[in-house]
């Protein structure tokens, strides 16, 4: 081995071995507070700068809407914006914005999240904010007709008229899965939407948008006294009220591959898109799918872009992972899949594609990954965690999502240390449990003849 690679090789496995160390040592530090409404309330104290970040999650996501209220929770993430009683439309932007901060929002299968960032001297105005619109929004017909037309468009841009129209987001579940809160379209149906009325969603915010089914979290330069003295002042007199139980998210056993084709107007070359059922969360096996997703995905160096784009040349393209698309492999709370999207050459088929695609499959389970590749992929993705709670942002998102979908803040400090232990002989017999024909579902998206009208489905078996 050259002086030099031996060189990059011993600084790789210093930084691996240093990352494990910190998977066991350093822990974001997190206190919480259940308050008499319902409202759990995190706090990290971080006196690095004098700013802090402030996320609040609520217990309501895509696949919890319920059935004729398709898109409500997206359409919700709009609402929140459109001003209340007291604080009319644009007073919440104005406010943070001009304090120096910014916010944003974000809907995902499990929860809907809203972000706050700001100089500390800016935390009494947020939490005012905040208390405010979870008491009333102004439910002003006009506001919900703006709002519709805005998610309308949204869908028109990344669905509709964008080649690929996000399938191995949107239909890749709705083939893998038969119950409705798994299966059906986030984004909403065009007639569930425009048959939405006033009275349906001020019925949709008194369900759903109530502290008892809301986790905030706020990280930075505070303390958790005044959070939590903060918190009681100005969330302390909102009523907790009825939050409708959770629908049925098990799913029947998958017992045969699921294929089917669609034609796209748009896009110029095929794609593929492949999804594997998931264990449960909970369980060790779903850390080591979140890993073996990496393994498979993770740029350049994954497994199925070295085989598939640079050895055999059958794809150009490869992007995957476990709950692919939204968020990361540890927030969801409900079926998910380990989803591969593949555009490949007009060329060949598809069974060119899962040919090569398989041979990597069967390569992971007779000889597992090699303890190099595992150790990379392994240490990359406990310094992306670690990075991902420098921001105060965003580390509070990170413990509002945990608190909400494990009940305690902590989990944010057990996944570092659960992936450092993953191990090639887990990883070779997860690939031989999960990773099967029997477990996938595969949509083929190919280009529509030029004088086709449009998109069509030649559904396989459910």
């Amino acid at each position: 081995m050259k002086l030099w690679r031996l060189t990059l090789v011993l600084a790789c496995l210093l930084s691996m071995a240093g990352v494990a160390r910190g998977a066991d040592g350093w822990k974001v530090p997190a206190v919480s507070k259940k308050f008499p409404n319902g409202l759990v309330v995190v706090v990290s104290e971080d006196h690095s700068a004098p700013t802090f970040g402030l996320c609040i999650s609520y217990g309501i996501g895509f696949r919890l809407e319920p059935e004729g209220r398709t898109g409500f929770a997206h359409l919700f993430e709009h609402m929140m914006f459109e001003g209340t009683p007291v604080a009319p439309k644009g007073t919440f932007d104005r406010v943070i914005e001009g304090g120096g901060g910014s916010n944003n929002a974000d809907t995902r299968y499990d929860f809907t999240e809203y972000v706050d960032t700001a100089p500390v001297s800016e935390l009494e105005p947020v939490l005012w904010l905040e208390a405010d619109r979870l008491k009333s929004l102004d439910f002003a017909p006009e506001h919900l007709e703006n709002q519709r037309k805005v998610v309308e468009e949204e869908v028109r841009v990344n669905v509709l008229n964008e080649p690929y129209g996000l399938f191995y987001a949107i239909d890749l579940p709705g083939k893998a899965y038969d119950r409705f809160p798994n299966s059906h379209n986030f984004y909403g149906d065009f007639k569930d939407l425009d048959a939405a009325k006033i009275h349906d969603v001020e019925a949709f915010f008194k369900h759903y948008y109530a502290p008892n089914n809301a986790v905030m979290a706020v990280a930075g330069d505070v303390t958790p006294a005044e959070v939590f003295a903060k918190v009681e002042k100005y969330f302390g007199g909102i009523e907790p009220r009825p939050v409708p139980p959770k629908p049925d998210l098990t799913e029947a056993p998958q017992t045969a591959e699921r294929r089917s084709t669609e034609q796209d107007a748009l896009a110029r070359v095929p794609a593929i898109a492949i999804g594997y059922r998931m264990p449960p969360r909970h369980s060790h096996d779903a850390v080591v799918g979140a890993l073996v997703g990496e393994l498979l995905h993770n740029g350049q160096a994954s497994l199925l872009y070295q085989a598939l784009v640079k050895d055999k040349k059958v794809a150009v393209e490869v992007q995957g992972g476990v709950n692919f698309v939204f968020g990361n492999p540890f927030e969801y709370d409900g079926p998910t899949l380990l989803a591969s999207f593949i555009i490949y050459p007009p060329n060949l088929k598809a069974d060119d594609v899962l040919t090569a695609y398989d041979a990597v499959m069967s390569n992971l389970v007779t000889q597992g990954p090699s303890p190099a590749s595992l150790a990379r992929i392994s240490a990359k993705m406990q310094s992306d965690w670690y990075s991902n709670m420098e921001a105060p942002i965003d580390r509070a998102s990170l413990l509002s999502h945990a608190t909400l979908l494990d009940g305690s803040p902590e989990r944010v400090n057990e996944i570092p240390g659960e992936l450092a232990r993953v191990t090639p002989e887990e990883v070779r017999a997860f690939t031989a449990k999960y990773l099967t024909r029997t477990n996938r579902t595969i949509i083929d998206r190919v280009p529509a003849p030029a004088s086709g009208a449009g998109s069509s489905d030649k559904k396989g078996a459910r």
